[in-house]
């Protein structure tokens, strides 16, 4: 029960963070900058949200789920917000003078973890992303007990880790290639890539939320 649990679980966390969307954008933009760990503490942070969103959905936490419900408009605008203005800084920044920022001083892991796990615990679409997976892969069974359920969980975490290690390391990979001039273009389409995903996002969803 344990380890089926917890391979239930992985296959739920590394399938829902597969889709490269803008957190996965920009995970890919502060590896090739600024190496792995840095893609590998921001993709930590978002992997950490998911989690979060995974105990909602595995708890069936009610009272949580109908705030976001009533609140999902705000939230949703709020983050493609937040969302939209990342891309917009990534896409103007100077890759020669945040080296030479980073040179002075060293760039916090933990501010790569936190800012990620703030940008994706504000995309409240997460939890019924988690909803339909464990519903669609048939994991959460009403008898399996909190230890069961907890197991699940832990499994969530351990896949969507494993996803952007994985990432990280690949992308990694090819980071002694990237040059300044390089590392220009790669913001200018890294920032331009968030802010079209993010306004795609928007429409979609407004047009699915008003419109259908």
């Amino acid at each position: 029960m344990t380890w089926s649990g917890i391979f239930e679980g992985m296959i739920v966390g590394f399938s829902a963070s597969v889709p490269l969307g803008p957190i996965g954008v920009l995970c890919i933009q502060r590896t090739l900058q600024r190496g792995r760990l840095a893609g590998f503490f921001s993709g930590l942070g978002a992997a950490v949200s998911d989690t979060i969103y995974a105990v909602i959905a595995g708890f069936s936490l009610s009272f949580i789920v109908a705030f976001i419900e009533e609140q999902i408009f705000w939230i949703q605008i709020f983050g493609a917000v937040i969302l939209f203005l990342l891309g917009a800084h990534i896409y103007r920044s100077n890759p020669a003078v945040q080296l030479r920022r980073q040179r002075r001083s060293k760039s916090s892991y933990l501010q790569d973890f936190v800012s990620t796990f703030l940008l994706t615990i504000s995309n409240p679409l997460a939890l019924f992303l988690f909803i339909a997976f464990f519903a669609g892969f048939g994991v959460v069974a009403p008898n399996s007990g909190l230890a069961g359920q907890l197991v699940l969980i832990l499994g969530v975490f351990l896949g969507a880790t494993t996803w952007w290690l994985l990432l990280t390391s690949v992308v990694g990979l090819f980071r002694q290639a990237v040059n300044l001039r390089r590392l220009f273009w790669i913001n200018k389409i890294a920032g331009a890539t968030i802010i079209v995903l993010v306004v795609v996002g928007l429409v979609v969803w407004l047009f699915r939320e008003f419109l259908l």
